[in-house]
């Protein structure tokens, strides 16, 4: 049997496409080993997954004055140390890394110990980790056409995200029941903001409520805390602060999203060939990825985007109008888009350097 050791953590976006690529690896016929952190997200995550998951060392490295800058190299050469023995003791075919700071110690020892690794960076310009790892990647996957012109050219290949299948699956009429719409004849908006909310796009919907569901009915995924009681009784408003197995049917019953610009979320929207509002996360609020990420769909003709200094009442819904209006042409942009088989590529991929 092949054996494939994956790694990637620290957030859920380092993660899940991760799991989507598992059941196409078992099918393969792939062993799947896991390398996270000793207690991120990454370890409840995979281990619902039924993978056998090893706990290492991992310190971030950042670009900024921290105490903890002393201390954490320690942590990355002793995770090196652990990776290098694990990988010794597992002897995988191949690595596949998902980023995070807990990737770069494994994707070093796969180098070290001649085992072929391939990287997948997310967001249009790599992240500090990946900088560190691609040295020691045979293959570097990405997500947006830009990319290739920050990465080795020997080693890029566009392949999108691998997206969960199960998003592709929904029931809508499963989430009008949940949601108890009374009017089936509205086209629904589904508002995501992330795991822990926006309280700019939140507000902006609240705000334009009233208007909002005279056409509409509204689906709000606001974010942990962030439910408003006063709005509970609003007919064609449900809020939920998130979703789990209940999201695949709730896109499927949605007729367009406004959403954050995480490169992982915006690749689910172009997989589901949902017509979007993308409303990144400012510049001063991060180091400007999303925005990057939001221009690239823009420029591709798969996505709205409005600036967070831009959200007004009048300017978000004006781009909802637009949107509706052209909601073909979103969606034939998306259908000919050549990121639409991931998954195969990036399995492709993995069998070409496990040879």
């Amino acid at each position: 049997m092949k054996k494939i050791i994956m790694t990637g953590g620290g957030t859920a976006g380092h993660v899940t496409p991760n799991i989507a690529l598992m059941p196409a690896l078992r099918n393969e016929g792939y062993e799947i080993s896991y390398i996270g952190s000793y207690e991120g997200i990454e370890k409840r995550l995979i281990e619902e997954q039924g993978v056998s998951y090893y706990g290492i060392s991992s310190g971030k490295l950042r670009r900024y004055f921290d105490p903890k800058n002393f201390s954490d190299p320690f942590k990355v050469l002793k995770g090196y140390s652990q990776s290098v023995k694990l990988l010794k003791k597992l002897k995988p075919d191949v690595v596949f890394s998902k980023g995070g700071f807990v990737s770069v110690p494994v994707v070093l020892a796969a180098r070290h110990c001649k085992v072929p690794a391939i990287i997948h960076e997310s967001d249009l310009t790599p992240g500090l980790a990946n900088k560190l790892a691609i040295p020691g990647a045979v293959k570097v996957c990405c997500n947006f056409p830009e990319t290739l012109n920050y990465l080795p050219k020997e080693k890029a290949v566009l392949t999108g995200s691998p997206i969960r299948q199960e998003l592709l699956k929904g029931n809508a009429n499963h989430a009008f029941s949940l949601c108890r719409f009374s009017d089936r004849t509205k086209p629904v908006i589904m508002i995501v903001g992330g795991s822990t909310g926006s309280r700019a796009i939140n507000t902006a919907i609240r705000g334009l409520l009233p208007e909002l569901v005279k056409s509409y009915n509204i689906i709000h995924l606001c974010g942990k805390g962030n439910l408003d009681e006063t709005l509970h009784s609003v007919s064609g408003y449900a809020q939920f602060e998130y979703a789990n197995q209940e999201l695949s049917d709730m896109f499927a019953l949605s007729d367009l999203v406004i959403s954050r610009a995480g490169a992982n979320a915006i690749c689910e929207l172009l997989a589901l060939r949902k017509p979007n509002i993308l409303i990144p996360l400012s510049a001063e609020a991060s180091r400007g990825d999303q925005i990057l990420n939001a221009n690239s769909f823009r420029s591709q003709g798969f996505s709205y985007v409005l600036e967070e200094s831009e959200l007004t009442n009048t300017a978000l819904l004006e781009a909802i109008e637009h949107v509706f209006r052209k909601k073909e042409d979103y969606v034939n942009a998306m259908e000919n888009s050549s990121s639409r088989n991931s998954i195969d590529t990036i399995v492709g991929l993995i069998l070409e350097v496990s040879k």
